[in-house]
């Protein structure tokens, strides 16, 4: 199902500014049985990122009210653009956003996945800098299309991606956790990448069960040499990494845990 300012199978216009610049944001959410996960999260996000961009965010009632009318068990997608615009790159301060509500099957991933780990590769595609879009969700995810096209291997479950650097970003669809010496780490997010809900929520769960957290820059060989590492977002939870770069790394007592709060809570 697709909703567009509320309409079914409704119509963006050509001369929308996030199909011409890319000018928006999005979110990508799983519903289950009829629950939006991690709707309050997910909303603000949506809000903040439209805040860093001057975009008007649509209230939260009206999008819950458009997150019912799709299947009960989904991923559905919200998208807010600027709206139509007239050419140019210069905004209307009396645009109206669009607002474009999207349904699409949860994806079958193997049950293995989540328990055994995946196959990861190292991206050849380097993220660019770009401080003032840092961790915001927004429409120009070309980098990510690119990174994504370098392999077809199915056994291949995600791509990481590296900054100019050479540092650990994230991966094209997901946020990157490592542990060593019983310390998690994550990259920092302040130069590129995108900050994601899930990536949210273990950091609120790691604070508040004590555990050791690192933000910061994390270079490729500190992953290299971590005890485990671990990828998320909204619609897979966690997958443990068995394979990357010529190592592999067995599923460890903290993949485990974060993984069945992950699933156990919706907050």
């Amino acid at each position: 199902m697709t909703l567009v300012d509320g309409l079914p199978a409704g119509v963006v216009s050509v001369n929308d500014r996030g199909l011409l610049y890319g000018d928006g944001v999005f979110r990508t959410l799983k519903r289950a049985g009829g629950i939006t996960l991690c709707w309050a999260r997910q909303y603000g996000k949506l809000a903040a990122d439209c805040a860093a961009l001057d975009l008007r965010c649509p209230d939260a009632a009206i999008l819950e009210t458009e997150l019912e009318r799709l299947p009960p068990d989904c991923v559905a997608k919200i998208i807010i653009t600027r709206g139509r615009a007239d050419r140019g790159y210069a905004v209307a301060r009396d645009a109206l956003p669009s607002r474009i509500v999207i349904s699409s099957p949860l994806p079958l991933y193997p049950p293995s996945y989540a328990t055994v780990g995946v196959k990861v590769r190292l991206c050849g595609l380097r993220l660019a800098s770009q401080p003032r879009l840092a961790g915001i969700k927004h429409l120009n995810r070309l980098e990510n299309v690119l990174a994504r096209m370098e392999w077809n291997d199915p056994a291949i479950a995600e791509g990481l991606l590296l900054d100019a650097a050479g540092d650990v970003v994230e991966g094209t669809m997901s946020n990157v956790f490592c542990c060593r010496a019983g310390v998690l780490h994550t990259p920092d997010l302040s130069g590129c990448g995108v900050a994601g809900v899930q990536r949210e929520r273990i950091l609120d769960f790691a604070a508040r069960s004590g555990m050791a957290v690192r933000v910061a820059k994390l270079p490729l060989g500190a992953l290299m040499a971590a005890d485990e590492v671990m990828l998320c977002n909204s619609v897979i939870g966690l997958w443990p990494v068995r394979e990357f770069n010529g190592r592999t790394w067995e599923v460890g007592a903290v993949a485990g845990r974060l993984r069945q709060w992950l699933e156990e809570r919706d907050d």
